[in-house]
C-alpha cells in the first residue's frame, strides 16, 4: 500500500518517517494527479492559510473533495483537521476554502498563539482498545485548533481540558486559580466513515499508534494493514506500555 502525505507546507516529512517506522511507504503529494495513485491521504499540521492558498494554486482542491467522496481513507492533522471541517470558525479576514467531508465546526487556533502550545496526556480509550500500550497519548498542541461541534455520525475519540489552553500564559497565581475551576473539556479527535481528524501532532512523537490506527482504515479497501506496534528502522515497540523518552523536534 501506499499512503500519500500532502506535501505543500508543514509536518508531512515527520508524517513519512512515522509511516516508514511502520514498514509503510508515504510519499509526497503536490499535484492533483497523484492523488491517483494512493490508497490513502493525510494531510498535515502547517499553516493552514498558507496550505490553502498554494492548494489554491495548485488547483487541488476539486481533486481532494473527490478523493473524500470516493470513500477512500484521508486523516487531517492540525491544519489538516481545517481542511477536512465542513465548516470553520476563527478564521483570518475572508476565510480559506475547505475540502470538507466531517460534519463538523472546527475554531482555528482555538487552543492561542504560537507561544500557548503545549502538551498534554489525553485518555484515548478507543486507540487504546484497538493498537495497545498506554490508555492515555502525549498530545502535542501547536497554535491548535480544536472541534467545536460535531454531528450525530462523528464518533469522538478525544477531548482535551480547555482549562489548559490557559496555563502556558500565565503567572503561577493566576494558573492555580484557572485549575480551581470546574474542568470543561472540548473535542480534538474524531472518525466519521473513513475520515480521521486530530487537532494535535501525533507524528511529532515517537507513538505511532495513530496512523497504525489509520492504516486500519483501509480495511475497507482490501488492503492488509500493519497489526503491530513494533515499529521498523530503531523505532520504540510501544506495546510495553512504557512511554519512550522522545527528543521533540523543533516545529516551524
Amino acid at each position: 500500500m501506499t499512503i500519500g502525505v500532502l506535501a505543500l507546507q508543514g509536518s508531512y516529512n515527520e508524517h513519512i518517517s512515522a509511516l516508514r517506522r511502520l514498514g509503510v511507504k508515504g510519499v509526497e503529494i503536490k499535484k492533483p494527479g497523484q492523488l491517483d495513485n494512493i490508497s490513502a491521504l493525510i494531510i498535515p499540521g502547517g499553516e493552514s492559510t498558507t496550505m490553502a492558498k498554494l492548494a489554491e494554486y495548485h488547483n487541488l482542491f476539486p481533486a481532494l473533495r473527490e478523493f473524500v467522496k470516493m470513500g477512500k481513507p484521508v486523516w487531517g492533522t492540525c491544519a489538516g483537521l481545517i481542511f477536512l471541517a465542513d465548516k470553520a470558525i476563527g478564521q483570518k479576514e475572508g476565510g480559506q476554502e475547505l475540502v470538507g467531508g466531517l460534519d463538523c465546526t472546527v475554531h482555528r487556533n482555538f487552543f492561542g498563539s504560537q507561544i500557548q502550545s503545549f502538551e498534554v496526556d489525553l485518555s484515548v480509550p478507543e486507540l487504546s482498545a484497538q493498537e495497545g500500550g498506554l490508555p492515555s497519548f502525549r498530545g502535542v498542541f501547536i497554535r491548535a485548533p480544536a472541534i467545536v461541534e460535531a454531528g450525530p455520525g462523528v464518533e469522538v475519540l478525544a477531548a482535551c481540558p480547555v482549562s489548559l489552553k490557559t496555563t502556558s500564559s500565565k503567572s503561577d497565581a493566576d494558573t492555580q486559580e484557572v485549575e480551581s475551576l470546574p474542568e470543561q473539556k472540548v473535542i480534538v479527535a474524531v472518525k466519521q466513515g473513513n475520515l480521521l481528524g486530530t487537532a494535535f501532532h501525533p507524528e511529532l512523537t515517537g507513538d505511532t499508534r495513530w496512523h497504525s490506527y489509520f492504516l486500519k482504515m483501509l480495511a475497507k479497501e482490501n488492503e492488509p494493514a500493519p497489526t503491530t506496534l513494533a515499529a521498523v528502522e530503531g523505532g520504540v515497540d510501544l506495546t510495553a506500555g512504557q512511554t519512550p523518552e522522545i527528543e521533540m523536534p523543533i516545529y516551524q
